[in-house]
């Protein structure tokens, strides 16, 4: 079965270049995929595997049943979404819609989970059980494209028992995959904060409270309470040290002039931990650190807090097996060790919900220059990782359905 997945990967190589190619040129924003979703599903039509298309509007789910199909059943996802990126790459493929770009590789997953799709339609007689694959929409965007299927029932009718996702890895060389069980990604929050103070004449400060400095000193004093911890096991093991935690704002607006003073100022940011007890804690410091720096100041704080993605957890039995099976299909020297990460990922909603791996291919070429991380408008990626996910998935699904 393995040699002929390998054989079969690297014959359907060509067309699953030109899949992505196709899906990376005509990139949409989180839950605007519709031409995605048509071109997911005219592909999944060519290959006659049965699927329902709507799910959250532009989510897919199709089904692939082998021999005794209620043996068992397991899910695989792929992600659709694009993100708000002028591409700056020049390849022919680059994106034909201007400042939106498929900058975290979603059109990777896509074309993958078509081309396992593909193979394991052509070996539905030589296994047991059945496979549902899940295009979903909205990664990139809050509430998460999977908390909304899973709230429309993505999960149920057959209801799966384990759960595989990859993801693109740019800082690691094609061929390569990464495993991390437990632990994995960090929950994100979404801090939003209006300072407000008194505008005015700049060279009247007797006549104005300026609401820059409330935020300049309310942003110190939320670093200095926030401030970064690595992000190693060792926090995780011992209970004396807060968990890995990030708070970072990345956006400030203060809509003044060289002699104006606003009346506010607003701060966005972001908020990454990984345990939820001091989650929770956490918003509430926020907010009477906001509240305290405000009054001190002389000025008012409203702080709102959208609540967005869990942490990610991987499941210690499905990563365990699915790292023997890597290491089985692309030789343990390949198989490498994953640190814990402060990203985020909205896979964390299906891996909360059921036994469920998540781990990283490796799309990068040193020397091919493929090099740029995920989110920057020159990313890309060594199209021959292709082959290594497409024949790896299918490889991983075959085994967690013999488990």
């Amino acid at each position: 079965m393995k040699e002929k997945i390998k054989s079969l990967a690297h014959s359907i190589l060509p067309e699953i270049i030109t899949i992505r190619r196709h899906l990376h040129a005509h990139p949409e924003l989180s839950f605007e995929e519709f031409n995605t979703s048509d071109y997911i599903a005219s592909k999944l039509t060519e290959f006659n595997i049965p699927f329902k298309q709507g799910f959250v509007k532009t989510g897919i789910v199709a089904l692939i049943e082998g021999k005794n199909p209620s043996k068992k059943i397991i899910a695989l996802r792929g992600d659709m979404d694009a993100l708000p990126i002028v591409e700056k790459n020049t390849c022919l493929y680059k994106s034909q819609n201007e400042g939106v770009m498929h900058a975290c590789g979603h059109d990777v997953h896509s074309a993958s989970l078509l081309g396992v799709a593909k193979i394991l339609n052509e070996l539905k007689n030589e296994f047991e059980g059945t496979v549902k694959f899940i295009f979903q929409p909205g990664e990139e965007k809050l509430p998460g494209g999977a908390s909304l299927m899973i709230k429309e029932g993505v999960l149920e009718n057959p209801k799966p028992v384990s759960m595989l996702a990859q993801h693109v890895f740019p800082s690691m060389e094609t061929g390569k995959v990464g495993f991390r069980s437990g632990m994995y990604m960090a929950s994100t929050d979404e801090i939003y904060i209006t300072v407000k103070g008194k505008g005015g004449h700049a060279a009247m400060p007797n006549d104005y409270n300026n609401p820059l400095l409330i935020a300049s000193q309310l942003l110190m004093d939320l670093n200095n309470a926030f401030m970064i911890s690595p992000s190693s096991d060792a926090l995780l093991e011992d209970d004396s040290v807060r968990p890995p935690t990030v708070l970072a704002f990345g956006k400030i607006i203060g809509s003044g002039a060289t002699n104006v003073i606003p009346d506010e100022v607003k701060l966005e940011g972001t908020f990454r931990t990984m345990d939820e007890i001091w989650r929770a804690e956490a918003h509430f410091k926020m907010k009477q650190i906001a509240d305290a720096v405000a009054q001190k100041m002389g000025g008012t704080c409203d702080v709102v807090i959208k609540h967005g993605y869990p942490f990610l957890v991987n499941d210690l039995n499905v990563t365990s097996r699915a790292r023997v099976a890597a290491e089985d299909y692309l030789g343990k020297e390949n198989v490498e060790t994953l640190p814990l990460r402060m990203t985020a990922e909205d896979f964390s909603f299906f891996s909360q919900q059921l036994p469920s791996c998540f781990y990283r291919l490796g799309t990068a070429s040193l020397a091919k220059g493929i090099t740029s991380g995920v989110h920057t408008a020159t990313f890309d990626i060594d199209e021959d990782a292709l082959e290594v996910g497409v024949g790896l998935m299918s490889w991983l699904t075959i085994n967690e359905l013999k488990a």
